[in-house]
Parts: C-alpha cells; structure tokens; sequence
C-alpha cells in the first residue's frame, strides 16, 4: 500500500489543477498546494525535525494546519495535533508523553505555549507574530525542489490524544497503512463521488476531521476550511462553496438547524450527511432529512482507536442503529463480566462492544500504556468500552457507555433510549440524561433539559408515562438548564452533570422533581 505521502503525490498527478484546498480568498489547486507543502517539508529540516520524531500542534483548521499535516506524512514525521484548547498543563503532559522535538501553534494558543515549562526550549513555529526566538510559518515558505516520500506505508502517520474524560489523554498511534486504509473506506462507505467538496470544519486534531482531509485528496476533492464552528459561518460557506457532503457530529448539525439563516440558505448542493462522535436523537434525524433530503445519510460509529466500528447508510430508515461492520472490520458484542471477548451475547442482549484489532484501520495499542493495553486488548480485540446489542436481523444498536449506565434499584437503564424518547418532545431542544446519587435507589435517572418552548415537569413525564418506557426508566428529576456541557468537538459530558457543573435556567421550575 502507498503510504501518505505517495498518495498525496499520486493525487497531485492524477488531478493537478482541481482545487485541493479553500481558506477564506485563499484557493490552491493540487500543484499549487504540492508546491507548499515541499516548502514546509524543508522548513522542517532546516529545524533538524527528523524522520520519527514526534511534532506537536496547536492549530485550528486552517490551510496552514492541513499543509502541516501533509507535510509531515511527506517528511515521515509523527504529527501529533492537539487541542488548540490545550492548557499549559494540558500540553506540558503531551510534549513530554510523546517526547516532542517541536512545536508549531497559533496566536489563539500563545497563553497556554508561554505557561508550559515543556515547551521553553523546543524549536516552535507560530502563524502569527513569531516572537525573536521562534520562527514565523511564512518563514517556511521559501522555494524548495518538490518533496519526496520518506515513509513506507508501516511507519507511524500520526499520533491522536484520547480526550481524557477519566484518566489522562491516551497517545492512539496510527500506521501510514492504517490511515489510508481508513480514508479509502470512508469513501466508499459514504459513496463519495469525484470531485467531492466537504466542509472542513471537524477539528484536526479529531479522527473525524482527518478523515475528511485525507478522503478529499484521493477523489480530488476540495476540503473547505472553518477554523472553528460557527453555525451561520458553517451556512454561508455551503452556499457560497457549493459543499456537496457534510461530515460532522450530531451537535453541529443542531446548531445549524436552528440557526436562525438556515430557513434563507442554499443547502441543495448538499447531497450526502454522515454523522459520528456521538449518538444522534431520533427527533433531530427525523428534522435533518426533511430539511436536506439527501441521497445518503450515513450513521458511522468509530473511535480514534478503530476508525470505522460499523455503517448504516440509512439512518432515516433505521433510526438509532449503528448498522453492521466496516469494509475492514468485523464487530462483536460480549457479554456484561464474560471471562473472554470470545463470548458472544445473545440478539436482543445488552454487553460491551469488541472490535477486530487485525481490522486494516485499527491501532496496536496506546503510546506507552501498558496499563490501558492491558484493559483494552483482549485476545486480539479492542474492548471499547461501549454498550450495545445486536437485534435479531443482525444490526448494531448503541446503549451508551459501560461508566454511563445507570443502575436504579437494581435495573439496568440506557441514557441514549431516554433520551430518544424525550427528544420527540416538541418542546425539547437537547436532553441529557445521567443517573444522580439517591439514598433509596442508588442511583434516580435524572434528565437535564434546554427547553425550545415552556414546558413543566410533569408535561414531560406523561410524555413519558405515554411513550414504551418501562416504569423505571422513566425520569424521576427534570431539571431545565441553558445549555448542556460539551466538549470542543461536540461530545455530550455527562460527567460535568454528575458533578453538578451545569448552569440552570434561571426559571422557578429548575431542579423541580416530577
């Protein structure tokens, strides 16, 4: 198999004057961009970066980030981006677990970059205003011959952080191989046709975001920078670039349609959605296809370890399935405490979700932690962690997490099926539901509720007492608040809501119990 770096290259041969990349007035075909990249590549040896060294980032998505991220494939550099988020602390953890030679940020970072003790005396390259001892990223744009490859395709591409919800970030490397297989099946999982263009708006340091990057340059397609999610941003790009698909989280996709432009915008260039990274409610799939009614809806369920778990292109048609497996993986479900992932749940019953580690997009194992390999690896499959059952048709249907299950009065209760139920509610513009602490039960399912209209406590639990909730599903706290807590790229943190970190909506049926 090709690695990157040749495929770039075999891109910019097959397609040399289509568009490879937009960013703002900025347009660049696939020599055009070829041409920057090999600049960038000998600005990186004139910093001593070698082949194998590890190289940090701290940019949001713009040309500069997804030029780096060539480059290095190119260079045989282990990209490792990070959140432009990051705090000191943040990055000082990553600079030093990954043993970075450099780092490369952005004006946005330059708080968390001056804090961090690990990056005084890296070689660091910042788009923006370079301070005397860094070096300005136009500084790399100098003539340099064009770039050739100096990976094979089972050198290390890059390295992606877990977002450390519960225990610190984990360092997921992944192969040139491993990559390219994953963007090659993204393609075809999506039915992307030449040509394509997308909305890169899904971060760079995200698996989704890389995939879009990667599955563009193979059809000579065009990636559309957003440096970050704006909804009405998001809308006037569709329009005006005539995006053909979208590939984003659930969250976004509700941002945009209830932007207040989404009614007056052109969206019928857009034939194709794909959504990942977090389940998507019933009611906000039923809203999408009647606003788009695109030729392909595709739920993907993956994860930085294993890029494709399952597909189902029919979404609309199957609501609340993940489908069945990848092109390059095959997918199990154990039962809850079984001795070996080689137990298999029976249909219709609930367990943890087990994927194929010889899958052609999958990981080895984490970056150095023994510890998280030796949860996670089991007899050559990755535990995920996720819950879930196949029906009796054979489709995947996601449940939550393992942590996320909450356990009421000795019963077994999915957040994602409450929440599926309380999202047809007119009313209700996002719901989260999580178990909190009680005397009695252990635990009370408890949903946390950002209204689009009034509505009480008791309205919603006879739209629950009316629907095919057990009784004890059925939440026995409402509470309305503002907004939900998210995490950059749109996750749900349920955490924060155990934890109490919430704003309520300042109303007196707050924290009212149904």
């Amino acid at each position: 198999m090709f690695d990157l770096g040749t495929s770039f290259i075999a891109s910019v041969a097959r397609d040399p004057s289509a568009t490879a990349i937009v960013d703002g007035d900025l347009r660049l075909t696939y020599a055009g961009w070829y041409t920057r990249i090999s600049s960038v590549v000998a600005g990186l040896d004139a910093l001593g970066i070698k082949p194998g060294d590890h190289l940090v980032s701290l940019l949001q998505n713009r040309w500069e980030a997804a030029s780096l991220h060539w480059a290095c494939q190119l260079a045989g550099i282990i990209l490792t981006p990070l959140n432009w988020r990051a705090t000191a602390q943040d990055l000082d953890y990553c600079l030093a677990d990954a043993e970075a030679t450099a780092l490369v940020y952005e004006d946005i970072a330059q708080v968390a970059v001056a804090n961090a003790a690990g990056a005084t005396n890296l070689p660091r390259v910042r788009v923006g205003t370079a301070a005397p001892h860094e070096v300005a990223f136009t500084h790399l744009l100098t003539t340099a011959p064009d770039a050739t490859p100096r990976a094979t395709a089972e050198d290390w591409s890059l390295m992606l952080y877990t977002s450390g919800t519960t225990s610190r970030p984990k360092g997921v490397p992944r192969r040139h191989a491993a990559e390219r297989a994953a963007a090659i099946a993204h393609i075809a999982q999506n039915r992307y046709a030449r040509g394509e263009r997308t909305l890169g708006v899904m971060p760079l340091y995200h698996t989704m975001g890389v995939r879009s990057l990667l599955a563009m340059s193979l059809i000579g397609g065009t990636f559309v920078c957003q440096p970050r999610f704006d909804p009405s941003a998001a809308l006037a790009t569709i329009a005006r670039e005539r995006i053909t698909n979208l590939y984003l989280v659930p969250t976004l996709y509700h941002d945009m349609l209830h932007h207040e432009r989404f009614g007056h915008t052109d969206i019928s260039s857009v034939r194709k959605l794909g959504f990942a990274g977090a389940a998507m409610t019933d009611a906000l799939l039923q809203k999408l296809q009647a606003a788009f009614r695109p030729d392909l809806f595709v739920n993907h369920y993956g994860s930085s370890e294993i890029y494709t778990c399952t597909i189902n292109d029919d979404a609309p048609r199957k609501p609340g399935s993940a489908g069945r497996a990848g092109l390059n993986q095959m997918i199990r479900v154990v039962p809850f405490g079984a001795a070996t992932p080689h137990q298999r749940a029976a249909p219709g019953e609930e367990g943890e979700i087990a994927a194929l580690l010889i899958g052609d997009e999958a990981f080895e194992g984490y970056w150095r932690r023994p510890e998280a390999d030796a949860k996670a690896l089991r007899d050559g499959w990755f535990m995920t962690g996720d819950t879930g059952y196949f029906n009796a048709y054979g489709d995947l249907y996601l449940t939550g997490r393992v942590d996320d299950m909450i356990i009421t009065g000795g019963e077994n209760v999915s957040p994602l099926e409450v929440e599926n139920h309380l999202s047809l509610h007119p009313a209700i513009s996002e719901v989260a539901v999580v178990g909190l602490p009680d005397e009695r039960w252990g635990k009370i399912v408890a949903a946390f509720i950002k209204r689009r209209s009034p509505v009480t406590p008791e309205d919603l639990d006879a739209h629950c007492r009316n629907s095919v909730l057990a009784t004890f599903k059925r939440p026995r706290r409402f509470i309305f608040v503002e907004d939900l807590p998210k995490s950059p790229v749109g996750k749900l943190l349920r955490r924060k809501l155990v934890a109490g970190d919430y704003t309520p909506e300042p109303t007196p049926e707050q924290d009212t119990q149904a």
